[in-house]
């Protein structure tokens, strides 16, 4: 059954391969089926996968083949929670080791556009620290980082 609501992302052609890095990369996530183009399209022919269904950590997503007329951005990402450094660098690996790009506070782009930040638990915990002093270290700390450093967020939260 089709879920009542789904997250569809725009790709240039390569929806099938996107889905099938994020279900080996991310737990709870899978490539559930591709479906081939009926007809003809601006951007594909009859029977070229059009759209993918699969799921990234239990979200329900469609991959739209729809060409390279739209890009992606940071207005979308994805947010995944960790709970330790070693999550935390296993998924910011695999996503920059795949032909992604580093960025700052977190974020991460993969080599198909799409924006994704690794947030450690203790990071979001840190930044709304009811103490605003604590709150601000750690938020100063974050501001420094690429990936982040569980460690780095942990010793501002003490100064």
């Amino acid at each position: 059954m089709t879920p009542k609501n789904t997250i569809c992302l725009w790709f240039a052609g390569d929806a099938l391969d996107a889905a099938t890095f994020y279900a080996k990369t991310f737990p709870d996530s899978q490539v559930i089926a591709a479906h081939p183009a009926p007809g003809d399209y601006p951007s594909g022919k009859q029977g070229d996968i059009i759209t993918v269904q699969f799921t990234v950590m239990g979200l329900p997503c469609l991959g739209l083949n729809g060409g390279p007329v739209f890009q992606h951005n940071e207005a979308f990402s994805f947010q995944v929670a960790t709970d330790d450094q070693a999550e935390t660098d296993r998924y910011w690996n695999a996503i920059i080791d795949n032909g992604g790009e580093a960025n700052v506070c977190g974020w991460c782009k993969d080599k198909w556009g799409i924006s994704w930040q690794i947030t450690p638990r203790v990071l979001t915990e840190a930044i709304t620290h009811p103490d605003p002093a604590k709150a601000k270290r750690a938020f100063e700390a974050m501001m420094q980082m690429g990936k982040i450093d569980i460690a780095g967020i942990e010793a501002a939260l003490k100064d």
